[in-house]
């Protein structure tokens, strides 16, 4: 996807070694953005592989997390977007999880956000523009048994990255959520599970359901983000199952009933 939204804009994307930060990453650069790839492993070899920066990074460090959009806001002159996508997934029934579990869900998947947001917000604001892009899931707006940490913490950038809409309107700065369902990512095979949930069954079920490449799921954000969209759900059955839940509340009572038999059935 090539479009002029990005052409000679600044990026900084987290999670950006692999998975969706890496495809976005490589669609940003096809439209002319300078990007900058932001990970805890990798990130060097990914931005010599695609012809941008890069830098070793911890989202749950917030110092480290400023220093970094910073400094690339300062090299280049502006940051014009930011794209908080790193993440990581466990799955198993509550009972089963730990209090480090909790923790480092929501340390990546929420901090991780709350950390880019604080760094590049108050250079949004001196700008006048800025477009902040936060990865959450159709997981922030569905309920989801056997992933209760990771529902947590999406249905928490949700809330924040919508709330931040409204008031980041009045200086110029766009916010928007990307609710992506199932992708295959490296996060599918290696998602800590709890239990005795087995691995290839898992998978198998979500091949069934089918899977989002992120390929596609990086077009279809960059789209939505041209358009300054509010919330981006993808892909088309997603959207329908929110849009059904939205509507009619005993939908969502339905679909995690199904969901609860089907993860006991992993077991």
């Amino acid at each position: 996807m090539k479009t002029k939204t990005f052409g000679g804009k600044t990026a900084f994307v987290t999670g950006g070694a692999s998975g969706i930060g890496r495809a976005l990453t490589v669609e940003l650069l096809a439209s002319g953005a300078r990007v900058m790839i932001a990970d805890i492993a990798g990130a060097a070899e990914a931005a010599r592989a695609l012809g941008c920066e890069g830098v070793a990074l911890d989202v749950t460090d917030g110092a480290a997390v400023a220093r970094a959009v910073r400094a690339f806001a300062s090299a280049h002159g502006s940051l014009d977007y930011i794209f908080n996508n790193a993440g990581v997934a466990i799955v198993g029934e509550t009972k089963s999880m730990s209090a480090s579990d909790w923790k480092r869900v929501l340390d990546i998947n929420v901090y991780g956000v709350v950390h880019g947001v604080h760094a590049a917000y108050p250079i949004m604001i001196q700008q006048g523009a800025g477009h902040i892009v936060n990865t959450a899931s159709a997981a922030g707006l569905l309920p989801i048994p056997g992933a209760v940490a990771y529902a947590t913490s999406k249905h928490a950038v949700v809330g924040l990255s919508t709330s931040l809409r409204a008031e980041a309107r009045s200086y110029g700065v766009k916010v928007s959520v990307l609710c992506p369902s199932f992708v295959r990512t490296a996060i599918a095979d290696n998602v800590k599970l709890l239990g005795k949930i087995d691995r290839s069954a898992a998978l198998s079920v979500v091949d069934r359901i089918g899977w989002m490449s992120p390929e596609t799921l990086a077009r279809t954000a960059l789209r939505g983000v041209a358009r300054n969209d509010a919330v981006i759900v993808a892909p088309g059955y997603a959207r329908l199952l929110v849009g059904a839940v939205r509507r009619y509340p005993m939908v969502g009572d339905l679909f995690g009933a199904v969901a609860t038999q089907v993860i006991s059935r992993l077991s």
